[in-house]
């Protein structure tokens, strides 16, 4: 086979992370909006919020064991496809792993089992307790693997010496530059993927029989979510623009299409970036609008693609999954303001939306999961070809795997993560369309 085994082993790489970081944000966010639902049924005393829980935590028990198993090949991939990675970082990684690993057995997996199974067979107070636990095992969680993804993309507190980093300072390690920005967006992103698939199945449901309360309250808290996300996303991007200028240029050059240095920094909004001629083909762009966003020298000239000869990330590839990130963004922040203003004097009840608006918030059940897997393309993209940027390149660390090895293994991935995949989306609508079956409590036993 002529595939060059780094390209093959990026690819297999970037999908498990994305599909990891999908049902991760997923969990994460759902596990926060069930506790949300608990909360308001024991306040309220309205018995939808029950509803809107019972039926969503089945979805968010679906994503916690499609996340939890999407750990295990990016593991594998770490000590096999990039096998020289963990001699180079392990006095960081190995920790922060550590404690991500500690966090899922503490505090989720201890409570997990509570919160899924125990609702009609422990008090309300402890199993409300029990979910406060969940969602917080999952922060812990992803706050460690943040820490240590953050840290690959602005690496602080660690020196290299003899080719492998050695920690002087772990509070600059975990609390890195980029660490507040990468949980932001994260976070964000997670919140936006389950806000619109709560609202995107509701949306389907209205189309097919009336809702229920606990339908009708779950998409009035998902609609006030998005809303909130889409507004605290526009702050988080700007500021993660100016991180990714300052610390990533080539990258930050490449998510521009900026080619020459001493060319003005115009915005490319959409275009088609050609390596060959270094050029944006039909390039439809605003006049010095990228200056903010592009990195300097020290000089205070901005640096251009060609500073990097050799070192560039995949600009086309850099350039477009941005692109498709503020699309998305874009398109959500409308529907989902668009939306408030239709429902303002209605409750916010999405029974009195019209077929067409309810079929648009239909189409875009996934948008957000769509956001949450191009981000994460971006950021992985965007650092080749490092992958410890500006220390570590991928080519010194990738492994010994044969081409046809790793073709293989990057076709099995790709058929594999498609049935999960596809698995999800079909018990996910099956769900929606039965409902959720009522269970009696269970009786105490006569003394």
């Amino acid at each position: 086979m002529s595939i060059p085994p780094l390209f093959l082993g990026r690819l297999q790489f970037i999908g498990s992370l994305a599909f990891l970081a999908l049902f991760m944000a997923l969990a994460l966010a759902l596990s926060w909006l069930l506790l949300y639902f608990k909360l308001r049924a024991r306040t309220s005393g309205d018995a939808g919020w029950t509803l809107a829980y019972r039926f969503w935590v089945r979805i968010f028990a679906l994503a916690f064991i499609l996340a939890l198993a999407s750990g295990v090949p990016a593991l594998l991939q770490l000590g096999t496809v990039w096998s020289g990675l963990m001699d180079r970082i392990g006095n960081v990684a190995g920790p922060l792993l550590g404690f991500a690993v500690l966090s899922v057995f503490a505090l989720k997996s201890c409570f997990l089992g509570v919160m899924l199974f125990g609702q009609r067979r422990v008090s309300e107070t402890v199993h409300t307790l029990s979910v406060l636990m969940v969602a917080l095992g999952h922060l812990a969680t992803a706050f460690w693997v943040l820490a240590l993804v953050s840290w690959t993309q602005t690496p602080d507190g660690a020196v290299a010496v003899d080719a492998r980093f050695q920690i002087y300072d772990w509070t600059k390690v975990v609390f890195n530059p980029a660490l507040g920005w990468t949980v932001g967006a994260t976070v964000l992103g997670a919140l936006l993927a389950a806000a619109f698939l709560v609202m995107g199945i509701t949306a389907w449901q209205a189309l097919r029989r009336p809702l229920d309360d606990g339908e009708r309250l779950g998409f009035r808290a998902a609609l006030g979510l998005a809303c909130i996300a889409v507004v605290l996303m526009a702050p988080v991007a700007a500021g993660m623009g100016k991180l990714i200028a300052h610390y990533q240029p080539a990258k930050a050059a490449a998510a521009l299409a900026y080619w020459h240095e001493g060319d003005p920094p115009d915005l490319v909004l959409l275009g088609w970036p050609d390596a060959q001629s270094a050029t944006n083909r039909g390039a439809w762009t605003l006049t010095g609008a990228a200056a903010r966003w592009l990195g300097r020298n020290v000089n205070g000239h901005f640096l251009a693609l060609e500073n990097y000869a050799n070192m560039q990330p995949p600009v086309a590839l850099t350039f477009w999954s941005l692109r498709l990130v503020a699309i998305l963004g874009i398109l959500m922040a409308c529907a989902a303001w668009a939306t408030v203003l239709k429902l303002r004097r209605r409750a916010f009840d999405p029974s009195f939306l019209s077929r067409r608006w309810l079929r648009a918030l239909s189409l875009m059940t996934f948008s957000g999961a769509a956001l949450v897997v191009f981000g994460w393309i971006f950021t992985a993209v965007g650092l080749q070809p490092y992958a410890v940027n500006g220390a570590v390149t991928q080519s010194e660390v990738l492994g010994t795997a044969s081409t046809r090895a790793l073709f293989y293994g990057t076709l099995g991935y790709v058929v594999v993560y498609g049935l999960l995949s596809t698995a999800f989306v079909r018990m996910l609508f099956h769900a929606a369309r039965y409902g959720v079956v009522p269970v009696r409590k269970v009786a105490a036993s006569a003394s």
